[in-house]
């Protein structure tokens, strides 16, 4: 097998790499904490509440386009700064192989900032989750249990 090829090989395993890591950052797909239903409370209107509390959250943190869009861009500039230390110091033929290999190691730095903006987009979802929970009167880990007391009456 020539260079060009082994070349190009490369590159498109990497492009492969690259389209398989951006898939990585997705929005929640639910809470990851605990949350009980009132002491009283029917289980209908807690599963009620849990419903439009999960499309509360969802809608609040948005989507993980920006995580993605990172991926995708530090593995452009990956392979641009790859193919330039390539030509610097193999002529045409490095630069092929500096950008393979700039475009993976660009890859994996993508994918591990948007494994962070993963994160970040659970705990955020988390955070509007257990806010509608506790607004709706649930038992949120970590927060005193609230009590209603009505006002007093007129005199």
């Amino acid at each position: 097998m020539d260079k060009a090829r082994l070349t190009s090989s490369r590159l498109t395993l990497s492009c492969v790499a690259v389209a398989l890591l951006a898939g990585c950052a997705s929005v929640p797909t639910g809470p990851r904490v605990a949350v009980m239903p009132a002491v009283g409370k029917p289980f209908e209107i807690f599963v009620d509440e849990d419903r439009v509390c999960r499309q509360w959250a969802a809608q609040s943190v948005g989507s993980s386009d920006a995580a993605n869009q990172e991926i995708i861009s530090s593995a452009a500039v990956g392979t641009a700064l790859g193919a330039v230390a390539g030509a610097i110091a193999g002529g045409h033929n490095g630069a092929g192989s500096g950008a393979a290999v700039g475009m993976a190691a660009g890859g994996v730095i993508g994918a591990e900032r948007s494994s962070t903006g993963g994160y970040d987009l659970q705990r955020r979802y988390d955070i509007a989750y257990e806010q509608c929970m506790y607004a709706k009167g649930n038992q949120v880990p970590g927060y005193a249990p609230r009590s209603y007391t009505p006002p007093p009456p007129p005199r």
